[in-house]
Parts: structure tokens; C-alpha cells; sequence
């Protein structure tokens, strides 16, 4: 610990003159120190989430509620289940008028084999400027720059405008139920007056090309709808002729689902998206053709003249259906009486009725299909002040910043807090040198971030959060 601490030290760069800081801000080299130096911490602490109940947060939990309570705020502890804890925590802000603001990140990680990895995936090594390990991108680093800005505001004695409601969620990574789904349904009156909410995934640095610094802010999220599908048939012998094969029922359906071509569908967020991204790159963006031919060939044709920028929005102008598992039989020779697949299905908003019939047609008269586990679609205004705050933020910092809506194609812990009316944003700046793949770390082998990426997020967080008005 006290080499990693020396690296750290090294690259803390100092005070509160940086271009752009404002006169209150309450960043300084402690709270500088103090990010990369949690996240390190928090990426020790192995709070892996097989999706099978084992994981156990309370650790990391214990420990942010130690950091919490050392600055004088005093952190909620809650549970479910034994071991899968969660932390809030409530700053009230200067101006008692104002809408609440919900501040979260989530506490566990997914798996990760340390064979695979160029150092122990639970390390939290800093070598040569990098924290590496798992959750360094999703999402520990976020869960430290939370904590470093709001001990910054205790030691400097800064509050901000509106109250910010922290919360630190278990099981974000499976089903939620442990985390943000239980306390909204058990425990709202935590998050009285919350309307808005950021969390993950958002205001990082997307290099376009030519030096184009995209900073993408989450303001939708797809749909979860993750499917099982049953197949039933006749049992019998593998060498005999069987025209009512329950593997083979599904298997046709799988194909189909698999070899399916959405539509395009635009929503008012991928819709700006697109725009906005046509406009940085100098090319006409026609969406409003109203055949769907047409318009799904302008949509691809405008995709294709994005270059790099395409990534952040392909995946979100239509519905999709991807086969993941397929579980039928038990002996070669055998022909089973049942067969099951399970469908990663993920919706728009507006499209949860063409995504249903969608797959009866697919799936066809043979095969039952179900919800396993399903969530809603997001949508949040880019046209209002918690927007242009998150954007002045950013661009303080980063004057070549070009900020951009777009659509999560994947979910977060937003989707269990919209239940009591709070909008969510994909809001965790970070800045990171071209070649830096963030997309691809998520969930991905020698996930790692840069300090520097760090040292920029709390600034921007501690900015945004001292002054947005809500």
C-alpha cells in the first residue's frame, strides 16, 4: 500500500488554480489524492455479483460509510437480504426551494478470471498513472469521485444549492432487487423531492476523429426485456422420425429471432443524437422520411458518414433480440420432450407493443415465450437546466468538449429509481486520452482508468453539483 501511495502522491497536481475552477470550488490536492486513492480501495474490496445471491457488498458498503461518516455526514446502511448492504446519505443544499438531486452509484462488479488479466483483476494497482482493476470503469471510480467531492465540501465548508441524496446500491449487476429496486419500493422517503438522478455511464471523452472530444451524456435508457423460451415436442428415440422434436421447434425459432431486422425507430433523444452529430460532422441527417424503407436506409447511410461517432447511437435507433443460452436434452440418443432458450431483448421507449408482437410472430404457434426478468425504457429531457449544467460543467473544464445526448443501450440502477418519478442521466465525467477503448472495458479483461480521468471527474462533478439549480 504505501508504494501504491507514493505513485498517487506523484500525481496529485496540486491546488485549486486549475483554468476553469471557479472561486468556490472546494477541490484540492487532498481530494484529488483522495479519488484515485478510494477507487484503489474499493477495487480491493471484491464484491463480485454472480447473479446467484453470493455476493456480499457489505464491506464496500462499511467502508463508504466510514469515508461518509469521518466528514460529519451521516450514512443510512440497509438491507434485503444478509451481506447485500446499501448506503444513503443526505447533503442538504442552500436553497430549500429547489428539487432534490440523486446522486448513485452501485457497489458491486461482475466476475472476472485473474488468468486473463495483466494484473489481479483485484489489485487496484496504480502503475504509470492507471488504476487498474475491476470496477475501475463500472463502477468504483464513480463511487470514489462521489466521496471525494462531498469530504472536499466538508473540509472547505461548501454545500450545494439543491439537496444531493447519495446512494451506494448493491446487485445493480443482476437483478437490482437488493439494491435500487428494494429501496425504492421499501425505503422512498430516502429520496423525497429527488426528481432527477446521475449515475453512470455518461460525460466521458469519445474521440471522433480529427480531433473531434465528444463527451456523450446519457439521457435514455433501452428497455430490459430478457426472454425464456419453451419448446415442447414428443419424447422419443434419436434414430426414429420425429416431426414433433422439441429441439428442433426451437431452434427454428431461435434462427428466426436471431436473423430478425428491426426497423428503425427514433426516439426524441437518439433523434438528437443523431442531429447534433450530423451537425459536428458537417453532413445532412434526413430522419423524417415517412416510409420505413427509406428511412431506414437514410438513418444507415447517415450512421456510415459518422464514422467512429456511429457507435454511440447504432445500437440504439431499433428494437433488438439477441439468443444467449440454449439448455435442451441429456442423452444423444434421446430426443427430449422440452427444449429452452433465453433471449437478451432489449426495447425503446415507445416500443414495448411492436417488440411483443414481434416475437409471437417469430416465435410462432410452437413456442412460448416469457419475461424473465424485464425493465422499463427511459427517456430525459436534453432541453432543460440539469442538461445545460452537466454540459457548462464539462466544457469549463474541457473547452474543446462537444457535449451530445445519446441512449444507453444497456440499463442501470435509473430504471428502478424512476418508479418514484426521478429522471435519470448517464453523468460520470471523465476525460481520457485518444486510444483509451472506455466502451470496451465494461465488463471487459485489465479494466482500468487513468488518474488524470479522475482528477478531471471530480472536478466536474464538485462544478456541477455546487450549481446546478435544478
Amino acid at each position: 500500500m504505501a508504494e501504491q501511495m507514493t505513485d498517487v502522491e506523484e500525481l496529485v497536481d496540486g491546488d485549486r488554480s486549475v483554468p476553469g475552477a471557479r472561486a468556490d470550488s472546494a477541490v484540492d490536492a487532498r481530494a484529488l489524492e483522495e479519488v484515485v486513492r478510494f477507487t484503489s480501495e474499493l477495487i480491493r474490496i471484491d464484491t463480485t455479483n454472480r447473479g446467484n445471491g453470493d455476493c456480499l457488498e457489505r464491506p464496500a458498503a462499511e467502508y463508504v460509510a466510514e469515508q461518509l461518516a469521518d466528514a460529519g455526514i451521516e450514512p443510512t446502511l440497509l438491507e434485503r437480504s444478509p451481506g447485500r448492504t446499501n448506503v444513503v446519505a443526505r447533503i442538504e443544499g442552500t436553497d430549500r426551494g429547489a428539487d432534490a438531486l440523486l446522486v448513485h452509484g452501485h457497489l458491486d462488479v461482475v466476475p472476472a478470471a485473474p488468468h486473463d488479466w495483466s494484473v489481479h483483476p483485484f489489485s487496484g494497482e496504480v502503475v504509470d498513472g492507471v488504476v487498474w482493476g475491476r470496477g475501475a470503469i463500472d463502477m468504483k471510480n464513480m463511487d470514489a469521485m462521489m466521496l471525494a467531492t462531498v469530504r472536499a465540501w466538508a473540509r472547505a465548508g461548501v454545500r450545494p444549492r439543491r439537496d444531493v441524496v447519495l446512494a451506494f446500491t448493491a446487485d445493480e449487476e443482476a437483478s437490482a432487487e437488493d439494491g435500487s429496486g428494494f429501496l425504492a419500493d421499501e425505503h422512498p422517503g430516502l429520496f423525497e423531492g429527488c426528481t432527477e438522478g446521475i449515475s453512470e455511464s455518461g460525460a466521458f471523452t469519445f474521440h471522433a476523429g480529427d480531433g473531434l472530444q465528444l463527451y456523450p451524456i446519457a439521457a435514455g435508457e433501452r428497455g430490459t426485456a430478457w426472454l425464456k423460451l419453451t419448446a415442447k415436442g414428443k419424447a422419443g428415440h434419436g434414430s426414429k422420425v420425429n416431426h414433433s422434436n422439441a429441439v428442433s421447434r426451437l431452434a427454428a425459432a431461435v434462427a428466426r429471432i436471431g436473423a430478425h431486422e428491426w426497423p428503425v425507430r427514433l426516439t426524441p433523444t437518439v433523434r438528437a443524437a443523431l442531429q447534433e452529430l450530423a451537425a459536428l460532422h458537417g453532413v445532412e441527417a434526413r430522419l423524417d422520411a415517412a416510409d420505413q424503407r427509406e428511412l431506414a436506409r437514410d438513418v444507415d447511410a447517415l450512421l456510415a458518414a459518422l464514422g467512429p461517432a456511429a457507435d454511440l447511437v447504432a445500437p440504439t435507433v431499433r428494437n433488438s433480440a439477441n439468443p444467449t443460452m440454449l439448455d435442451a436434452g441429456y442423452k444423444v440418443n434421446v430426443i427430449p420432450g422440452s427444449a429452452t432458450a433465453f433471449v437478451d431483448g432489449r426495447v425503446l421507449p415507445g416500443g414495448e407493443e411492436e417488440f411483443r408482437t414481434t416475437l409471437d410472430r417469430l416465435t410462432g404457434p410452437e413456442v412460448e415465450w416469457e419475461v424473465h426478468h424485464g425493465e422499463v425504457a427511459l427517456q430525459a429531457p436534453v432541453d432543460g437546466k440539469t442538461y445545460a449544467a452537466m454540459r457548462d460543467s464539462i466544457e469549463r473544464f474541457d473547452p474543446q468538449a462537444r457535449v451530445v445526448p445519446y441512449c444507453m443501450s444497456g440499463g442501470t440502477d435509473a430504471k428502478q429509481f424512476s418508479r418514484l418519478g426521478i429522471r435519470g442521466y448517464g453523468f460520470s465525467p471523465l476525460k481520457l486520452p485518444e486510444g483509451f477503448d472506455y466502451q470496451a472495458l465494461f465488463h471487459g479483461v485489465d479494466e482500468r482508468v487513468p488518474v488524470e480521468a479522475l482528477h478531471f471527474g471530480v472536478r466536474v462533478l464538485d462544478d456541477f453539483l455546487v450549481h446546478s439549480t435544478g
